[in-house]
């Protein structure tokens, strides 16, 4: 990785002199070269751009913002470069609001909605093209011959259909502003420095949780682009498969270098950190630091979703004999939360409760349990009410999806968990089972394994559409699928 000089200020118009970074290697930048570097540049402004898809979509969504808050500022930030060591940084990722209202994924961007007769005027502030004439361009670290060109102001505006101005000018027009304001906390310090006397944490959470609302029921686009990330998982999931074979003789980490290789060659990214967990480790919820063993006559339970171009995700579960073939015991603990979530599944329709469909797996599971003996003499209600299951189930049955895995999490309790099911709103069921290694209550035969069935499912006027079907889950389906992958 090459080292950059800095401009003393990079924001300003004028040239400044050059920082030297500590242990830099050029002393300096000559007057012959920095005149150079001004000049012998090709125009690359780019022309007969058309706006971006999802544009009339996120209209629609900032008039609805607007019409919740009349005669208030609204500030949504996309947010910074965090750093990660030293001078590298993470790789940038949007915040969510911002996104969802723009279409737009720069860091450093802000959306501003002005009040203006009875309703808003839009702005989306952005950093403008990387200054050619104080050297900016190739002197600052995040310099267009360093990370890549930015948009135009113009171009943006042709691309998002929102009027866009400088960025470096907002926090002083934002100190200078009266009247009501609200802003999207935690991503951007400086937006918040700003505005620190103008707002109140109570009325800034009020603008969060309505955005936050207003993505439970997903639009065409948004439909569009969960189908398109289940899609590439289900490709995923295949390449996974392929290769288990390479995964034995190496570690989980294969099998997540494998899957993260289909997420970024077809979507942005993984929409999560992917969950690995070959035997044992299946029984950790969240095990993301694969680097376990993967062994034959094992299960490998792999939890992973893309996040597409425009920042949608998967969030897709199977559990696999890593042989390809379930044992009896595993067959057995597999089958049961496979009727579970068929359960749950049956419970997700327009005007059912969200909580529906987790009670319908729980009872399932717990039905099962006390099959097995683990529970004693105790009744399916009993157990439920006292929620003795859970030591074995452990997790809700699914959640929101949507821009984040866990979508929606600021929605209101009355909304969301509380809520009803209707038309558009996109779900995870995703029951399990898993008996802890160190689980003496449990048949020895039981403790390691973890099993669980994740999908994606839409609510329809009808009932629902699962997005992740093109994955089998019944497991006969899942052996036959596996032993033509593996040819």
């Amino acid at each position: 990785m090459s080292e950059e000089l800095t401009p003393e200020n990079p924001e300003t118009e004028e040239a400044e002199p050059v920082k030297q970074r500590k242990n830099g290697l050029y002393p300096g930048v000559s007057d012959e070269l920095a005149a150079s570097m001004k000049s012998g540049w090709a125009d690359t402004e780019l022309h007969g751009l058309e706006p971006i898809a999802q544009a009339a979509h996120t209209a629609d969504r900032r008039a609805a913002l607007s019409a919740r808050f009349p005669g208030e500022r609204l500030v949504i930030p996309a947010g910074r470069l965090k750093t990660r060591s030293n001078d590298t940084e993470y790789a940038f990722r949007a915040s969510t609001e911002y996104a969802y209202l723009t279409g737009d994924q720069t860091q450093d961007g802000v959306l501003v909605l002005e009040p203006k007769g009875d309703g808003h005027e839009a702005t989306v502030y952005l950093l403008p093209r990387s200054d050619r004439e104080n050297g900016e361009f190739w002197l600052d670290g995040q310099g267009e011959l360093w990370v890549g060109r930015r948009h135009s102001l113009t171009e943006a505006e042709k691309l998002l259909g929102i009027p866009a101005k400088d960025v470096r000018e907002l926090p002083a027009a934002l100190t200078e502003a009266t009247g009501p304001v609200r802003n999207v906390r935690g991503h951007d310090a400086g937006i918040e420095a700003a505005l620190t006397d103008k707002v109140t944490a109570e009325r800034d959470e009020e603008l969060r949780v309505f955005v936050s609302e207003a993505r439970l029921v997903k639009d065409a686009f948004e439909i569009a682009e969960l189908q398109k990330a289940c899609d590439i998982t289900a490709r995923g999931f295949e390449d996974v498969v392929k290769v288990l074979d390479k995964a034995e003789a190496t570690s989980e980490r294969y099998i997540e270098g494998t899957f993260f290789l289909r997420a970024r060659i077809e979507g942005n990214d993984i929409g999560y950190g992917s969950i690995c967990a070959a035997g044992p480790h299946a029984t950790t919820l969240h095990w993301v630091r694969n680097d376990g063993a993967v062994r034959s006559g094992e299960l490998l339970l792999l939890d992973a979703g893309v996040e597409t171009n425009d920042l949608y995700t998967a969030d897709v579960t199977r559990t696999l004999p890593i042989n390809g073939t379930f044992t009896p015991l595993q067959r057995k603990i597999y089958d049961a939360v496979y009727e579970a979530q068929e359960a749950g599944i049956a419970a997700v329709k327009p005007g059912a409760g969200f909580r529906d469909f987790h009670d319908a797996a729980q009872r399932v599971l717990t039905e099962k349990l006390i099959e097995w003996g683990l529970l004693g003499d105790r009744t399916v209600d009993e157990v439920l009410e006292l929620g003795l299951q859970r030591r074995w189930t452990l997790h809700g049955t699914g959640h929101m999806l949507g821009m984040d895995v866990h979508d929606c999490a600021a929605a209101r309790t009355e909304s969301y968990v509380n809520g009803t099911l209707e038309p558009g709103v996109c779900l995870t069921v995703e029951p399990g089972l898993y008996f802890q290694a160190d689980d003496l209550t449990v048949p020895e035969e039981y403790r390691g394994i973890g099993v669980r069935i994740e999908d994606d499912i839409l609510v329809t006027e009808d009932g629902n559409r699962n997005l992740s079907d093109k994955l089998p889950r019944q497991a006969d389906e899942v052996e036959a699928w596996m032993a033509r992958l593996k040819g």
